[in-house]
């Protein structure tokens, strides 16, 4: 069987969908548990568990001022409520979570596009 890679082919924000550029590199961090071994003095250690968010980083989208997504974007931004969000792979794959837009978005001109990172609590889970 095959594995299929590639950017994602697009995003659902809030039940709006934007395509994703197809340069873009997207990493997920499907959230749950992050591990640190530290070590105690008898030589033995011990396993330090941090519970960290879900998050999608190096996300770019198409950007339509037509449909003003910038302002659409921005208010998700500035809203206090997570958010429904879909991730749609090119193996046909969909993640799904609650979350928002954090970082800086940044909006380009030139390429009509935003980029954006997401985030939210709990997991990222597969459709």
């Amino acid at each position: 069987m095959s594995v299929i890679s590639g950017s994602l082919e697009s995003v659902t924000l809030d039940g709006r969908n934007f395509p994703v550029t197809a340069d873009a590199d997207v990493i997920r961090k499907n959230g749950g548990y992050e591990n640190e071994v530290q070590s105690n003095a008898d030589g033995s250690a011990r396993i330090k568990k941090t519970r960290v968010a879900w998050s999608l980083a190096g996300l770019v989208v198409q950007v339509d001022n037509a449909r003003a997504d910038h302002e659409f974007l921005q208010n998700l931004a500035d809203g206090n409520e997570n958010f429904p969000i879909v991730a749609s792979y090119p193996d046909g794959s969909n993640w799904q979570g609650q979350g928002t837009i954090i970082d800086e978005m940044q909006v380009s001109s030139q390429s009509a596009s935003a980029a954006v990172s997401l985030g939210g609590p709990g997991k990222l889970t597969q459709q």
